[in-house]
């Protein structure tokens, strides 16, 4: 299957929403503690003797870590990355790296860990950072729309509802995954979602009700949030902290999460044998999933072994 050696650990991956064939990567020297960043657009259809593969399009230098890059939902050239020195960096492709990023925002006191694109309203993302707050955005404008206070320590990352365009969800270490309306200062609901830290979160694109958190704890916990005493659904199968979760946009009750355990693992939530598939092709932490939007099944995973891999469901991503 398709694979890249990346210049550097990564952290994050993402489909386009716009071209089948293409990806996004965020990298980061010294696994993020120290150096420099790399923003990666990555071409599936490069074709090489074995095959198809993974060939670099883009590549943008940044001066500090990256931790986290979404697409645009409104233009197919436009993407956000989240950097370790506290901004946030909006690219366009078409341009070369010394006209890049075309905005640079710095309000974050924090490291910035997490970035994500509206996908209803298209024209909005958010920022979480380990200041212990997050940011709303317009691409349009110099600053930030809207801050947003409530967490106790650091936020890892935000997520958009599929259906509700003012709806997001929060991931902190403080243990709790909070809702939020961006028409409201204060998060409508607060889940004390786990023991340890939260880290990742991830709503059902089917049902708008139902949301998935990983953490520390190395479990997943499916919500639902008009009922959030208990969890729908525990997840236990990974052997340390769960990095990324993600939901499907294809199919209805499936996630893939990823961990420090080196393992990229399928569930379906709703059956009694909740783990579909687990892939073990890294060979250091993973830290970065996706499920491609426009192709159904092909699933996509970066680590701290400075690879990035692309496979159909159901296939080794090894195999050549």
């Amino acid at each position: 299957m398709p694979a890249f050696k990346s210049p550097a650990p990564g952290f994050s991956v993402r489909f386009s929403p716009f071209h089948e064939n293409r990806l996004l990567a965020a990298t980061s020297q010294h696994f993020g503690l120290v150096g420099n960043g790399h923003l990666l657009v990555l071409d599936l259809s490069a074709a090489g003797p074995a095959g198809p593969g993974l060939a670099p399009l883009f590549s943008f230098p940044t001066s500090d870590a990256l931790f986290d890059c979404a697409w645009s939902e409104s233009h197919d050239s436009l993407c956000a990355a989240a950097s370790g020195d506290g901004s946030v960096r909006l690219f366009d492709v078409t341009l070369p790296p010394a006209q890049n990023p075309v905005r640079l925002f710095r309000e974050h006191a924090r490291e910035v860990h997490g970035i994500d694109w509206n996908p209803v309203r298209r024209d909005a993302f958010l920022s979480a950072s380990w200041d212990d707050t997050l940011k709303l955005w317009s691409p349009d404008r110099p600053a930030s729309v809207r801050t947003f206070r409530g967490h106790d320590y650091c936020v890892y990352a935000a997520a958009w509802s599929a259906r509700h365009p003012d709806v997001f969800a929060s991931a902190s270490g403080d243990r709790t995954a909070r809702v939020w309306d961006v028409r409201e200062p204060a998060p409508t609901l607060v889940i004390p979602a786990h023991d340890h830290e939260v880290l990742s979160l991830d709503w059902d694109k089917y049902d708008p009700s139902i949301l998935a958190t990983g953490s520390v704890d190395k479990s997943i916990r499916v919500w639902d949030v008009r009922s959030p005493r208990a969890p729908l659904a525990q997840l236990a199968g990974h052997g340390y902290a769960v990095k990324r979760v993600k939901f499907s946009p294809h199919r209805q009750g499936m996630l893939m999460s990823c961990s420090y355990d080196m393992t990229v693992c399928m569930w379906d939530y709703r059956k009694e044998d909740a783990l579909l598939a687990r892939y073990a092709h890294h060979t250091e932490f993973v830290a970065g999933i996706d499920m491609s939007v426009l192709t159904e099944g092909l699933l996509a995973s970066t680590g701290w072994d400075e690879m990035v891999y692309v496979w159909p469901f159901g296939s080794d991503p090894r195999a050549m």
